[in-house]
């Protein structure tokens, strides 16, 4: 077996486990805002402001979270495409 496709095996591998670590971080995050929103709307001190500025900061950490997966995994289609070239 040459080196190329050992490593494109590794990197393989490694995309597989970051895609399915990345999916289990989604889910806990998911339900994480689940719940604090939840526990916001029970809480009668939590104005309409304060439950909108939770909302703004989950969205802008759903953007984070998207931008980083692409970023990840546009290095893995260079990293596979400069290993196909060899």
């Amino acid at each position: 077996m040459d080196t190329t496709s050992i490593a494109k095996q590794m990197i393989g591998f490694q995309k597989s486990v970051f895609n399915n670590s990345f999916n289990a971080l989604v889910v806990v995050q998911d339900q994480t805002e689940t719940m604090m929103n939840n526990f916001m709307n029970q809480l009668p001190w939590a104005n309409d402001e304060s439950k909108q500025r939770m909302t703004e900061a989950w969205e802008m950490g759903k953007t984070a979270r998207e931008n980083f997966k692409k970023a990840i995994d546009e290095g893995y289609e260079r990293f596979e495409e400069m290993l196909d070239q060899k």
